[in-house]
């Protein structure tokens, strides 16, 4: 039966948007984006992997063929790659007005040594979540280094399973998809000696593949026991809901001290994906009825994407020009995120629906709308 986890959709939404509010609280000086929970909403970066690992086993069970994996790729690439090149573009042109610019008003940090030739390459060659030379920083976009560890947690599991297939390794992908992530875990706690969630532009490929096949465990467990599990009662689901909900906000005010234990937030995004992926219980009801996050969660990878560049924008105008004080995102964070927002509307359909080429569905996968 054809699953269509619209809580999960709008859960990817959802915490889109507390990244946004987590890169808002740069340039604010308010406890409404200033407080323990939303300056540890980067961690929300780790859902995303989880859930994308979840949906992708879901929509490719099997890969029987280098064919297929060279179409499974292509698809991927292009649902993230169009995006990304275009905003990197419109950063690189920022950099360059700015030099135009300067002799005629003052620019601050005219010069960001984190932009420069080599990280333009690592950004349009998408290894900028990998250790290179040189490199000490996150870059341009700096939220492209997520789409970067994404891309190469693509490129392990679409190895990975083809290899199970022609291998008839099937009876033990579960440990095969668990020793992926115990392997990538393992190499980073090597190379920097902690588990922590605390690695993008250097080990972040790690941190995504660890994650990412977190997420396919997840839907592994999900397949094998869904018929039994629907059978319990949706009051027992509506517990589960509320209290994975709670616990998930309640690691996240905690960050500060359990992101160097990354495999707490990893347990504790596979029990919640599990429990919302059944949407029995009273908490999806409620997140279902709304229209607007449904369309929140359908623009999430362009509000994740374009996000870095309006808030810089919105900050010189604002806060530059207009010289409004830090205090005022008490309640211009509405007016920068509607501004997002509108323009993650734009980019959806004129940019990720433009290159997009997962409309023509192969026989025998599934739909799901996935990064």
């Amino acid at each position: 039966m054809k699953e269509r986890f619209e809580v999960l959709d709008i859960f990817r939404g959802i915490f889109s948007s507390l990244v946004v509010f987590f890169h808002m609280s740069t340039f604010s000086d308010t406890p409404v984006i200033n407080n323990r929970f939303i300056l540890n909403c980067d961690l929300f970066v780790d859902f995303f992997f989880v859930l994308s690992g979840f949906v992708i086993a879901y929509s490719y069970q099997s890969v029987s063929t280098g064919e297929e994996l060279n179409r499974f790729y292509k698809k991927r690439f292009f649902r993230l790659y169009p995006l990304h090149f275009i905003v990197l573009m419109a950063f690189v042109a920022i950099e360059v007005l700015k030099h135009f610019a300067a002799p005629y008003v003052q620019v601050n940090n005219l010069n960001n040594p984190a932009n420069n030739v080599t990280t333009f390459l690592s950004n349009l060659f998408l290894l900028n979540s990998v250790k290179l030379p040189g490199v000490n920083d996150v870059s341009w976009n700096i939220a492209s280094w997520s789409i970067s560890a994404e891309m190469i947690a693509y490129l392990v599991f679409g190895i990975t399973i083809l290899q199970i297939g022609r291998g008839r390794l099937g009876q033990y992908r579960v440990w095969i998809f668990a020793g992926v992530a115990i392997a990538s875990a393992t190499v980073m706690h090597f190379f920097t000696g902690t588990f922590g969630l605390l690695y993008t532009f250097n080990y972040g490929f790690l941190r995504g593949i660890t994650g990412f096949f977190t997420g396919v465990l997840c839907f592994t467990t999900f397949n094998v026991n869904k018929t039994e599990i629907r059978n319990k009662g949706n009051g027992l689901f509506s517990f589960l809901e509320i209290l994975m909900l709670a616990t998930t906000i309640t690691l996240v005010c905690y960050g500060e001290t359990f992101k160097t234990y990354g495999f707490v937030y990893l347990a504790a995004f596979f029990v919640t994906i599990l429990v919302f992926a059944f949407e029995k219980g009273w908490l999806s009801t409620q997140l279902k009825k709304s229209k607007f996050l449904h369309t929140t969660g359908r623009y999430s990878y362009s509000i994740y994407m374009i996000h870095t560049l309006i808030l810089s924008l919105f900050n010189v105008v604002f806060f530059r020009v207009l010289k409004l004080p830090p205090s005022a995102y008490a309640y211009m964070f509405i007016v920068n995120y509607a501004i997002i927002w509108v323009a993650s509307a734009w980019t959806f359909k004129h940019i990720e629906m433009r290159f997009n080429v997962s409309g023509k569905k192969e026989p025998g996968k599934k739909g799901w709308w996935v990064w």
